[in-house]
């Protein structure tokens, strides 16, 4: 695979043929392996098409939908794609719920005095704690603690006993919808639960009831595990506001010792930024040779940071996403590679082997062969704990510098980051009135939310997401950007000022007014809860328009893994019009097609859209939006 096969981005690119020299094992290289017949995108035609099953040792099984051939259990090929869908949806829930609880353990552990961390924004929790209906008398850290035995005592709430976090938060007009289909959730640990038990070979065969149940569990992870996640974040991290970051492999200097934060939680990244910011650890730093020390976000633990602090020479920037971190180990700059909960791939080890980094797991739930020493984050130790990374990242400069040429003059970029709905609504004078005005003027024609990951199928890395994005603001289209799909957007340009160039006419000058890019960076993957609770205040504030009827669109340009299955199953049961791409592992299940792409827009009032063409998708979303402006009469 060559050039924008490889990636959008120059510098990926640049770094890949340095692989290719280097004869290391590579995601390009093993993604072409995996193809059929010189197709790199081609797989076994059961698989692809979702109708293979090996749960039991009576399979593997292959089913087909038009001869009737069915599992040796019986299952449909429906029933087996959908039953596949729901244990990849129950991974992806259980997984943002992991990062949760870590969330809450942490503002439990700070309220106590425990950690080096303090509750930057007392006002928020005081408004979410309201929200829920808890007693904010006492001073924050009181507040806090009482905010945590809530949610903490919603999680596991059993089953028969609906969450009240989801009674609260969500529009009356959707409770209503999902308590008359029989998904609306309790405790998301029930629920998890639940789903798991009903995909065991022999007890939920049928396809609409297994889709029904995915519906229910995904509601309950975009309020329980989405929502209470980045508000905590927020709680203790600071609200994300907007602000200019660097962006792109470039932000990697090898006469620095760089510290990479990685995966999706950022504790240990803040409290590590808090540290190197102290001039004892700079004159460490400057004493075995370097310029100094920096920390550099990295995928979407460096999404959660970059949204909430500003850039400095410490924490100076941002490299990109998941597919981009072979790269980023091979340029030959970073000395410390800490793993948290998700995003590091089991090739790690030879690349730090390679190119002489430390490798080091922080979560109990990564492990990589051949890797033993770890540090698995306790909140009550973080700043002993980050002390330790950062000594480790400064015994390592002189080896890597001694042992490994660095490539240089790689590209830098300027990203605008740190929308909220918070921040929005600042940047709009304090009242989302302006937005609902551009809306209703046709100013801007809609809202697109785009949650993302990055992957190879059919075209190179964020090739696809860039593609989305510009038709989608080329047509007046406001782009509100989450998960690894965000950093597509951000090192591919769209996220700074200057994109508005891009945009059609309307946008263009509402950019101009407010001084926005037109593809807002609203944060990581677990930012789909605030999107959706962002869509709950414009819904009340039209009148209680049902989040259907709304101009607005959800689109997946480049889904990867079994979290944005659930995003995607969590955007229909709101009831938006929800794009994916590449197409899902369902085509095999004729039935269950319908049910996605047709029959749910008149259960939940959303559908699902499988276009793998950039120009015909966003026409099918215009055709969704122009024909909800009609409906609302704007």
């Amino acid at each position: 695979m060559e050039s924008d096969r490889i990636s959008c981005h120059i510098s990926v690119r640049k770094v890949y043929e340095r692989i290719k020299e280097d004869g290391m094992s590579n995601i390009w290289d093993r993604y072409e392996a995996q193809g059929m017949g010189g197709d790199p995108d081609r797989r076994c035609n059961f698989c692809q098409a979702g109708i293979r099953c090996d749960l039991c040792s009576n399979g593997p099984c292959r089913a087909n939908a038009e001869k009737d051939k069915r599992g040796v259990c019986g299952i449909t090929a429906d029933g087996m794609a959908m039953r596949m869908m729901l244990l990849r949806n129950v991974m992806g829930a259980s997984t943002y719920q992991y990062h949760t609880e870590q969330t809450i353990k942490t503002l439990r552990a700070t309220a106590l005095g425990k950690t080096p961390f303090e509750i930057k924004e007392s006002e928020k929790l005081r408004n979410f704690a309201a929200r829920l209906g808890i007693d904010t008398s006492g001073d924050k850290n009181e507040v806090a603690l009482k905010l945590c035995d809530f949610v903490e005592a919603d999680f596991r709430r059993e089953y028969g006993r609906s969450s009240r976090i989801v009674e609260i938060l969500a529009p009356q007009e959707r409770k209503e919808v999902w308590k008359k289909l029989g998904i609306f959730p309790d405790g998301i640990h029930s629920e998890i639960m639940r789903t798991t038990s009903s995909s065991l070979t022999n007890v939920d065969g049928n396809y609409v009831s297994l889709a029904l149940k995915a519906m229910r569990l995904g509601i309950a992870m975009g309020y329980q595990s989405q929502i209470v996640n980045e508000y905590c974040q927020d709680i203790l991290y600071g609200i994300p506001r907007p602000h200019k970051i660097r962006v792109d492999l470039g932000v990697l200097d090898p006469d620095y010792i760089n510290v990479l934060p990685n995966g999706h939680e950022p504790f240990l990244g803040f409290a590590m930024v808090q540290l190197a910011r102290q001039k004892t650890w700079q004159d460490r730093a400057r004493a075995v040779g370097a310029k100094g020390m920096r920390i550099i976000a990295n995928i979407e633990t460096g999404q959660e940071m970059i949204q909430r602090w500003e850039m400095d020479d410490v924490f100076f920037g941002y490299t990109g996403n998941w597919i981009m971190q072979e790269t980023v180990m091979a340029t030959g700059c970073i000395d410390l590679f800490v793993a948290d909960m998700n995003c590091s791939m089991p090739i790690d080890p030879l690349y730090a082997e390679k190119y002489h980094f430390k490798l080091i797991p922080v979560s109990d739930l990564i492990s990589f062969e051949g890797i033993d020493e770890r540090i698995d984050y306790v909140p009550e130790k973080a700043l002993e704990q980050a002390a330790r990374l950062l000594q480790m990242a400064i015994d390592n400069f002189s080896e890597r510098r001694k042992m490994v040429s660095a490539v240089t003059g790689l590209t830098m970029n300027e990203a605008v980051v740190g929308f909220s709905s918070e921040s929005i609504t600042e940047a709009l004078g304090g009242s989302i009135a302006p937005l609902l005005d551009a809306i209703k003027n046709g100013t801007i024609r809609g809202v697109a939310g785009l949650v993302s990951c990055t992957t190879l199928r059919d075209t190179g890395q964020d090739c696809h997401s860039l593609k989305v994005a510009k038709e989608l603001i080329s047509r007046d289209v406001l782009v509100l950007s989450m998960g690894c799909g965000n950093a597509a957007m951000q090192v591919g340009g769209l996220c700074s000022l200057e994109a508005k160039e891009l945009a059609g006419p309307g946008l263009r000058e509402l950019c101009e007014k407010l001084e926005i890019p037109p593809v807002l960076s609203f944060g990581t993957c677990t930012d789909t809860g605030r999107l959706a609770d962002l869509l709950g205040l414009i819904s009340q504030a039209l009148g209680g328009v049902s989040l259907p009827d709304l101009p607005v669109i959800a689109t997946a340009p480049e889904y990867m893994e079994q979290k944005a299955t659930i995003d995607a199953i969590y955007a229909l049961a709101l009831g938006l019009y929800t794009h994916v791409n590449p197409v899902p592992t369902v085509t095999g299940a004729p039935r269950l097609v319908k049910l996605l792409t047709q029959d749910c827009k008149n259960v939940t009032g959303g559908c699902m859209d499988v276009e793998t063409d950039a120009k015909k998708a966003v026409d099918a979303m215009m055709e969704h939006i122009e024909s909800n402006r009609s409906k609302l009469g704007i």
